[in-house]
């Protein structure tokens, strides 16, 4: 008992010491202002954690020791100045905010940095959701003293610094004008470095999942932000009702990156297009997009009004509609950026690997597979196959196609697109043109091997492409400032015998409308299948029996 006493009387003496002199190590350390520990911070995150995204790059460039260096130092500045403009944000919330941030980001860097070095993960919105459904028990088995020892050093160490460091609150308009001046600066370093952007953006994926901290928080934000996209009950559009109860198939292939500009349909003098000519397809006039990026695009295609006037998934898309009433809806992609549908049929190319037989069994050849089979088996009056192709995504233009269909010679084989002649980014652009066109000739040829079933097809590509035009390549620039050649995309449509006769069409009148655009595919697609509701729009349906006046010559 007595030296049970003598253990408290110690605690009682000594413990008061030490923690002063904790807490005096705390407080004697330098005082530094928010400003300097913003850039401090940025500085040193792009420096401790981002080994493996500088190593992923050396071991990938292939050009010279210079070209190299602007490459490593861009991707840099890059993380360097994300990182400031993000600190700054919350430093004008409030300067007691970037210490416990700074802390919290270097014990959650440390962690991500262990994983990438130790499994090679890429933190992209998929690994995210992976760590986000782990059960205790697996992540219990991750667990290695090496992880600790990372901890220790990557989150530990830094944390120990920002907590012996004192911080005085800096003017809000002095982190203001620091933001914006590192921005400008970023942008006129992006801007004198532009010659990098081609291989950072092929490689762009892989990049973002090896940024610290923006690859898990950023990832995090699209994982969550997918999920309740998903959850969202969209709001159902009026029911409709079917004229008719004649077996009817639509095929609505949906393009990437095709630019009307080469297509041999539209003009072009190049034979880009011999499958879709024999096969009688009918060009329609002057079609744009109304995004120059995927994911913006196919809202635009799939929606009955315009998309950014709401959330995304708020409203009914085409596909969930007409699944819900009873269509059966075929999705099979070999592409990304789709928004969340709520139908009984998706298949990526991947899972179609299996099934297919021959050389044509590569690429977004590999989504005919069965198709016809497929389309045979179904019991349902009314059918909607939607392919959506890989198409002509660059900037490795030249991986689009199969090697049979390298017929314009010599092709452009580098992403680095400024280092090739025009001729050869043109001739590999052209390539993946023509196997686009094969892939659509194929799938109307499915819906030639049933004569007697109404059938149309609708191709439309999501935007076009920039092929060094005023000094632009791929797509993605703002609609406000984004040349033609990314808003302007072969909109192509072909009917069958049947499907004329049902709707009293033939060619001449789709070719009398003026001006397409991707607004017209929703309604267009209930035409064809002889729907009607609330929200159908006649004039924005091309198989509408509404005559429209030809020009005067």
């Amino acid at each position: 008992m007595r030296k049970l006493k003598n253990v408290f009387a110690y605690h009682r003496r000594f413990m008061p010491r030490q923690a002063g002199a904790m807490r005096a190590w705390f407080q004697g350390g330098p005082s530094i202002s928010g400003l300097k520990l913003v850039g401090a911070a940025s500085f040193m995150n792009a420096a401790i954690y981002h080994a493996p995204l500088l190593s992923f790059a050396s071991e990938r460039l292939s050009g010279g020791l210079l070209d190299n260096l602007v490459v490593l130092s861009t991707l840099f500045m890059l993380v360097s100045v994300m990182t400031t403009i993000g600190l700054t944000l919350i430093g004008l919330v409030s300067s007691r905010l970037l210490k416990p941030v700074c802390m919290l980001a270097a014990c959650l860097n440390a962690l991500a940095l262990y994983f990438i070095k130790t499994y090679g993960v890429l933190l992209d919105k998929s690994m995210i959701g992976n760590v986000l459904n782990t059960h205790y028990q697996e992540a219990s088995a991750l667990w290695h003293p090496t992880l600790f020892l990372y901890l220790l050093a990557f989150g530990g160490g830094p944390c120990l610094v920002l907590a012996w460091v004192r911080i005085r609150p800096s003017r809000r308009l002095r982190l203001a004008g620091f933001a914006v001046v590192t921005t400008v600066a970023g942008a006129i370093w992006l801007y004198a470095t532009a010659g990098s952007w081609l291989w950072i953006d092929k490689h762009a994926k892989s990049l973002g999942g090896l940024i610290l901290p923006w690859s898990y928080t950023i990832n995090l934000a699209r994982y969550q932000a997918s999920q309740w996209a998903t959850e969202r009950k969209a709001s159902p559009l009026p029911d409709a009702s079917f004229l008719n109860e004649d077996k009817t198939v639509v095929v609505l292939v949906i393009g990437e990156s095709s630019r009307a500009r080469n297509y041999a349909l539209y003009g072009y003098e190049r034979p880009t297009n011999p499958s879709l000519s024999a096969m009688g397809a009918i060009p329609l006039a002057n079609a744009q997009s109304c995004a120059t990026y995927t994911t913006e695009a196919l809202l635009c295609i799939l929606s009955h009004d315009d998309p950014s006037l709401r959330l995304a998934g708020s409203v009914e898309l085409l596909p969930s509609y007409l699944d819900r009433h009873g269509v059966d809806v075929m999705w099979r992609t070999n592409n990304w950026g789709e928004p969340p549908l709520h139908i009984r049929s998706y298949e990526r190319a991947s899972d179609l690997t299996q099934q297919c037989n021959g050389p044509a069994c590569s690429h977004d050849g590999l989504l005919l597979t069965n198709l016809t089979q497929r389309i045979a088996s179904s019991e349902a009056k009314k059918i909607l196959v939607v392919l959506h192709l890989g198409g002509s995504h660059g900037p490795s233009y030249a991986s689009k196609y199969p090697p049979t269909f390298e017929v314009f010679k010599p092709v452009c084989q580098s992403v680095e697109l400024r280092e090739c002649s025009k001729e050869s980014l043109i001739n590999a652009y052209d390539n993946s043109i023509l196997f686009t066109d094969y892939v659509v000739g194929n799938a109307i040829a499915v819906l030639k091997e049933m004569p007697s079933i109404s059938s149309t097809l609708l191709y439309v590509s999501d935007h076009g492409e920039s092929l060094g035009e005023h000094g632009l390549y791929l797509h993605g620039t703002p609609m406000a400032l984004a040349p033609d050649v990314q808003k302007d995309v072969p909109f192509v449509a072909w009917m069958s015998p049947a499907f004329q006769r049902l709707h009293q069409l033939d060619e001449h009148r789709l070719r009398e409308r003026s001006r397409h655009s991707q607004s017209n595919v929703f309604h267009s697609v209930m035409g064809a299948l002889g729907m009607r509701s609330a929200i159908y729009a006649p004039d924005l349906n091309i198989f509408s029996a509404q005559v429209i006046p030809r020009s005067s010559p």
